[in-house]
């Protein structure tokens, strides 16, 4: 078409209120209007246990965390503290991790100032640390309350089943595979007892 047939096209298109609605076809996006922009977020399974149905964000990063995916799995849930006479636990902890993991064990930290006031650092602080000194590789979550009339909702989960609250740090709860809480145990009875491996792995056997 000649330049100056274009023109005259083109004024008659505007002439006939074409062109405006042309120039916004062609600003509208390419992707289908059937299709979804984004991917639902994905539901909990149904055969996620109540007591891990709570979400947490990750010490690491505040990245939100829900504790469903660890259905299915024996889990072992301690309140922890950096500046505690119990601190070095966390290397009988990352040991009970790794060797368990493949059985179907996983360690949850949580930190807590709640008791002596031994866990005052962020949550970059408390990361470098438990990595930097133990080498702690098991999920770790932000700072929160686990005693007291507020605890966070998973320990007043835990300490409705077993009646026992924590009483200092590295409290540790014993979860089943089927999400029942099996045993509470306290600060003293270390990651190496024979009496918490007992019972990890009897629940794993289970």
């Amino acid at each position: 078409m000649t330049t100056p047939s274009r023109f005259a096209a083109l004024a008659a298109l505007s002439a006939s209120g074409l062109l405006g609605a042309a120039a916004a076809f062609a600003q509208q996006p390419a992707t289908s209007p059937s299709l979804p922009t984004a991917a639902p977020a994905a539901a909990r399974p149904a055969s996620c246990p109540a007591i891990l149905r709570q979400t947490f964000k990750r010490l690491q990063d505040d990245a939100p965390q829900d504790l469903c995916q660890y259905a299915g799995k024996v889990v072992l849930v301690v309140n922890t503290a950096s500046y505690c006479g119990f601190t070095k636990q966390y290397e009988g902890l990352e040991a009970l991790h790794a060797k368990y993991a493949d059985k179907g064990l996983v360690v949850l930290g949580f930190p807590s100032n709640d008791f002596g006031k031994q866990e005052p650092g962020s949550s970059k602080e408390i990361a470098d640390f438990c990595y930097n000194t133990y080498g702690v590789k098991f999920p770790m979550f932000a700072k929160t309350v686990v005693s007291g009339g507020s605890p966070n909702a998973l320990y007043a989960d835990l300490i409705k089943a077993t009646g026992k609250a924590p009483a200092w740090n590295f409290h540790k709860y014993l979860i089943g595979r089927d999400g029942k809480v099996i045993e509470s145990f306290p600060s003293k009875v270390t990651p190496q007892d024979k009496q918490l491996v007992g019972a990890i792995e009897k629940a794993l056997a289970g």
